[in-house]
Parts: C-alpha cells; structure tokens; sequence
C-alpha cells in the first residue's frame, strides 16, 4: 500500500527536478558543458524528459514504461554527477554531500524499478 504513495512522491520529485532545469538552466549547464556539446540544449531536453517521465509514472498505463525511462535517465546523468564530484571546487556543496550523491543514484535507481515491469 506505501508502495502506491511513494509512486506519487516519486512523480512529484521527477516533475519538481525537470521544472528546476528551466528555472535554474545554468546550474544545470554547468554539470555538463566541460565534457558535452550544446550543454543548454541538453538541459532543457532532459528537464522535458524528466517532467514526461514524473507525469508518466503516476499514471498506472504508463508507470512501468515511464519507470523504465527514469532508471536509464539516472544512469545517463550519472557521468554529470561524478563530474560535480571531481570538480568539487567549483560547486557551493560539500564534496562529501557530492560524493554521497553518487550512491545515492543506486536508490533512486532501486525506486523507481519498484515499479518498472522488466
């Protein structure tokens, strides 16, 4: 019964996430534009996926598709966070908070194929 609740928390988190890429672009852009092309596309694209994807698993057609999209988005942004990490100078976080993120992926990953119908 918590699981279908944590689903909705879930949904919320991702659509909140994909909402900060056009609130805060350059926070984003910054993760990826030392290793990635046309960064501000990249986070605008992404931050739409996300939104699509957080929508998507709140609505039970659609949940394990949109599970499956979420868990090879975390793997995808993955190399953005280990680049935060190893360039922890550059961010107002802690590098201990930024190097806790990293495992923290494995959990998120573990959530959402709670509900990913492999």
């Amino acid at each position: 019964m918590i699981a279908t609740y944590l689903v909705y928390i879930m949904g919320l988190f991702y659509v909140m996430a994909g909402i900060n890429h056009f609130l805060y672009p350059s926070f984003y852009q910054k993760t990826i534009q030392n290793f990635l092309p046309y960064a501000l596309g990249i986070v605008y694209i992404s931050g739409i996926i996300e939104i699509i994807l957080g929508i998507g698993v709140c609505i039970p057609a659609t949940r394990g598709i949109s599970a499956i999209g979420i868990i090879l988005l975390l793997i995808a942004v993955f190399p953005a966070n280990i680049n935060m990490a190893m360039h922890a100078q550059d961010w107002e976080f802690s590098p201990i908070l930024l190097y806790i993120r990293l495992p923290l992926q494995l959990v998120l990953i573990y959530w959402a194929s709670i509900y990913a119908h492999f």
